[in-house]
């Protein structure tokens, strides 16, 4: 690295099995730290794939809605939401409420959208008593770590969401699309490539096909980049699996994804990628006042359990283009 460069004005520290730590000391005026030391900050993601600023003491939603703003180009509204979440502000939500005792498995944000945030904002106001640790991954180390084969065959087909949207679990037909009238979502769906249709009920069930690997688009890298793992039944844990098969039956399963050609993906194969990403995983326990950045196309995510209360807010910014990330599979047929 260049001494010229931003990221080199910064004293990070790099240390096995942690996401780069920055430290910090009060600065009692968060926003305008932020805004002085933006392109450093970003350089140092761009690097890493992520930075963990500890020291600035945030304090509450207004301020850290001022330190995002100044650090993103711009931020995005959640669509095609699984979990709820509380929308503080414009562009600023609480973490997604999913249960405290299961783990939150890796995932890149709205993968499955044709425009998705290429940054990743958290900050922690209020830190749980044991767990929580919002935990990373290097997706191209990921994909280097899969076997030939799989990668291949998704990468030719690609992956497979379906969703059967219902008032009783996860995020609402209104939640996702944010809106409940009909032909807007009939016309949110045509025009980002998702098939659809209503059921009896008045429920809606829909297919999308997207790329299971795409390249960066700043350095071109190729990034294992989806949530084939996170949001298939096979993650779930057995007796909820067992349930919501009961209740809805195998079809209608609130989410999960395929193969791209349609064929079920096996528990072997969700449970071999979920071991790939535990094996490079890393964490740092959250403390109160933590802002994170998080480069969304290069680095997974995920959410550890926890105890105790645990209140994170997010923000999704600068939105990128699919079609600018090398898709390796044409999101209008399936």
């Amino acid at each position: 690295m260049s001494s010229s460069s931003p990221a080199a004005l910064l004293d990070v520290d790099l240390r096995p099995g942690a996401p780069p730590m920055l430290r910090v000391e009060a600065a009692g005026d968060a926003p305008s730290w932020a805004a002085e030391h933006r392109d450093a900050l970003r350089a140092t993601v761009a690097e890493h794939g992520s930075v963990l600023v500890r020291g600035l003491s945030l304090r509450d939603e207004a301020e850290i809605a001022a330190v995002f703003q100044r650090l993103a180009t711009g931020l995005m509204v959640e669509r095609e939401s699984f979990a709820s979440r509380r929308n503080h502000c414009d562009g600023v939500y609480s973490a997604s409420k999913w249960p405290p005792n299961q783990q939150m498995c890796m995932h890149h944000e709205m993968s499955y959208t044709l425009d998705f945030p290429a940054l990743m904002l958290f900050a922690c106001l209020r830190a749980p008593a044991g767990g929580g640790a919002t935990v990373l991954a290097d997706s191209p180390t990921v994909l280097d770590a899969l076997p030939t084969e799989l990668v291949e065959r998704f990468e030719w087909e690609g992956w497979l969401l379906t969703r059967n949207y219902n008032d009783e679990i996860g995020a609402s037909l209104t939640q996702a699309f944010g809106t409940d009238d009909r032909m807007a979502v009939e016309d949110y769906c045509r025009a980002n490539a998702i098939e659809f249709e209503w059921q009896s009920d008045g429920g809606l069930r829909t297919w999308q096909r997207r790329s299971a690997v795409v390249r960066h688009p700043v350095t071109g890298r190729r990034c294992w980049f989806n949530q084939i793992a996170f949001l298939n039944e096979w993650t779930l844990a057995p007796e909820v699996r067992e349930y919501l098969v009961d209740v809805y039956g195998a079809d209608g399963l609130p989410f999960t994804t395929r193969f791209g050609d349609g064929d079920p993906i096996g528990e072997d194969v969700i449970q071999l990628l979920n071991d790939v990403y535990q094996v490079n995983t890393v964490r740092e326990p959250w403390q109160a006042g933590d802002l994170m950045l998080v480069d969304n196309i290069r680095t997974a995510h995920g959410r550890e359990p926890f105890e105790g209360s645990r209140e994170v807010l997010v923000a999704l910014a600068d939105a990128v283009r699919l079609v600018d990330c090398s898709p390796t599979v044409e999101v209008a047929d399936r």
